[in-house]
């Protein structure tokens, strides 16, 4: 009876923090997968490369550029300061949300230093596009 009843406590217990990770889960697409696998409204990690000639600054601190895979490119807004790595051409990781027909607001950016350490599924997109230009 005692080992029914801590089984019991144990399913609970496991139920109980997969429903509290089910919030702050938050899921990797490139630019590409972003209609298929994006929910409006869904807190994302759009990863992908700076749209050379895309990044734009405006009086309010507010920055727009566009990510792309080699396959879509997806507009990005931000509000904040943008980390010293970040420049056209480089890989970028945004984390926010997005609904279609609007940019992608960015709540946070990572700048990526080296295409090593780009997501996988970018590298695979840019890949078979032909654009890769890393270590195979």
């Amino acid at each position: 009876m005692m080992i029914s009843a801590a089984g019991a406590v144990l399913v609970l217990a496991a139920a109980l923090t997969f429903a509290g990770l089910r919030n702050s889960i938050v899921y990797f697409v490139a630019p590409s997968e972003l209609a298929q696998k994006a929910h409006p409204g869904q807190r994302i990690r759009l990863g992908g490369l700076v749209l050379p000639g895309s990044l734009h600054r405006d009086a309010n601190g507010v920055t727009s550029f566009a990510v792309t895979d080699g396959g879509a490119q997806v507009n990005v807004r931000y509000e904040g300061l943008l980390p010293d790595l970040f420049r056209e051409g480089q890989g970028v990781v945004a984390e926010g949300t997005w609904s279609p027909g609007q940019a992608f607001t960015a709540e946070r950016v990572l700048a990526k230093h080296d295409e090593r350490y780009m997501p996988r599924e970018v590298v695979e997109a840019l890949r078979r596009r032909g654009e890769w230009k890393g270590p195979q």
